[in-house]
């Protein structure tokens, strides 16, 4: 009996040996369609279940127990020092509403048709509080502004025309427009959270700047930066700095990233428009749906080295992704790490059009470079171009000596790259060509004049009237 079960045992580690080689022996390739199921897996750790909580999503107040005030140039500047709910109109050319509370008290203020200006700080100034609800009433229209200056007046250095050193939250039925000709829009020292409404935003630095996370849902948002559209930055807790979006709509135009975090950038639905110099950058970009259009003139998505939470990595689980890129050395998606595809629509076009350190896996989903399906990543990775990273020729492929890839533009009789076809005068991309009957390449759309050319649209803060809250065009910032 002892002989048989010395024999048993000899023929099951034999079995397992076999199985397990025969696993290894499965999981070698890195860029197919196929993939590998340990390239499946994500790096991110940020826990996404709980990110609104009831409040956050409540835009109702009773308006018989409210506490109602108005802001006049005889009345211009309001304190709120108790928890409680604030319904504020009208208008102040040099005024604020400042928020003192105690560190346990929640305040809702509910503007209902406000024109507000700072002349030198900030129109709204959340100096302490358990956290602070920014609700726009129904049907209302509402403007809060900085005047252009920003002259420190307490221990803070203010530097958005809202400014909150503790959690604040947006929501509402009514339309927010803030604008701050100096510096950012609206900056949130910890959480800042968009749940409903609709906001426009016009700065010249950061559209939103926060240090913990930026949170949104179900919100519409338009920004106009000179920096970055939504800027999420935490030098002292590298485990925060997050941008999270689980739906709304995003229209951003910017002139450095559309939107930045130092760690985690998910994404889970929505739809979002960026014209960018860069589009999405973060540590770890995570896309599981939605709807993500990109213009960008450096990279499309960017996943570098910005935290020690992780090591860079793109992963795309779901949605709909079209980036579109402007000619030169630029990426539609890089990674300092791993782009691993699992669903979705990939479409990517430019001259460089993938770029990873690691390694480009397609587990699922369709991917679309220059207007072609393909079964395996390119990769730009050692300044080649589209062409793998290989100083050999003019074929793309993952840097694995593949041929199966995309050809790149070819010179024409003078050894030049073709010429790519600018935007017309009102801004909109040319449609690709189709490719010829001779299989060449189509030409790669240009960027644009914001970012190729030697016009630059004037930004609408850049006319801004700190006086009457006005821009140039009349109509209320």
């Amino acid at each position: 009996m002892k002989k048989n079960k010395t024999l048993l045992t000899l023929t099951a580690l034999t079995l397992a040996l076999l199985l397990a080689l025969c696993g290894c022996g499965s999981s070698t390739e890195s860029s197919s369609k196929s993939g590998n199921a340990a390239g499946a897996a994500t790096s991110l750790s940020l826990d996404t279940s709980d990110m609104f909580t009831s409040r956050d999503l409540e835009t109702d107040y009773d308006e018989s127990t409210a506490t109602k005030l108005t802001l006049s140039d005889e009345n211009p500047k309001i304190k709120i020092t108790s928890a409680g709910t604030y319904i504020i109109t009208g208008t102040a050319t040099d005024g604020s509403i400042t928020v003192e509370a105690s560190d346990d008290d929640k305040v809702q203020i509910v503007l209902n048709g406000v024109t507000l200006t700072s002349k030198t700080s900030a129109a709204i100034y959340v100096k302490s509080a358990d956290k602070v609800f920014i609700t726009t009433a129904k049907g209302t229209e509402n403007t809060i502004s900085n005047g252009g200056t920003f002259t420190a007046i307490d221990d803070e250095n203010i530097d958005g025309a809202i400014f909150a050193k503790d959690d604040i939250v947006f929501n509402g039925e009514g339309t927010l427009n803030v604008t701050s000709p100096a510096k950012h829009g609206i900056v949130g020292k910890d959480d800042v959270k968009f749940t409903s409404g609709e906001y426009v935003i016009e700065c010249a630095s950061h559209g939103v700047d926060a240090n913990d996370s930026i949170r949104i849902t179900e919100a519409t948002i338009k920004i106009t930066a000179d920096k970055d559209g939504l800027h999420c930055e935490n030098d002292d807790d590298t485990s925060k700095g997050y941008i999270y979006i689980a739906s709304g709509t995003l229209n951003i135009e910017s002139d450095d990233d559309g939107v930045h975090a130092n760690t985690y950038l998910v994404i889970n639905d929505g739809t979002l428009k960026i014209t960018a110099a860069e589009g999405l950058e973060a540590t770890v970009v995570q896309i599981n749906g939605g709807t993500v259009d990109i213009e960008a003139s450096d990279d499309g998505i960017n996943a570098a080295k910005k935290s020690d939470v992780s090591t860079p990595l793109v992963e795309i689980n779901g949605g709909k992704i079209t980036i579109v890129m402007g000619r030169g050395d630029t990426d539609g998606i890089d990674s300092n790490g791993d782009i691993i595809i699992n669903g979705g629509t990939v479409d990517v076009t430019g001259n460089s059009t993938f770029d990873y350190n690691g390694k480009g896996v397609i587990n699922g989903g369709t991917v679309i470079v220059n207007g072609e399906e393909v079964s395996e990543l390119p990769n730009q990775f050692g300044g080649m171009g589209d062409m793998g990273g290989r100083p050999d020729g003019m074929r793309g492929g993952s840097g694995d000596g593949s041929t199966d890839a995309i050809t790149s533009p070819t010179p024409n009789a003078d050894g030049e790259r073709p010429e790519m076809p600018s935007f017309d005068k009102d801004g909109k991309r040319p449609e690709l060509p189709e490719i010829g009957s001779d299989g060449e390449r189509p030409e790669m759309p240009d960027f644009g004049k914001n970012y190729g050319g030697t016009e630059k649209p004037k930004k609408p803060w850049e006319n801004f009237d700190g006086e009457n809250g006005k821009t140039e065009s009349g109509k209320g910032t």
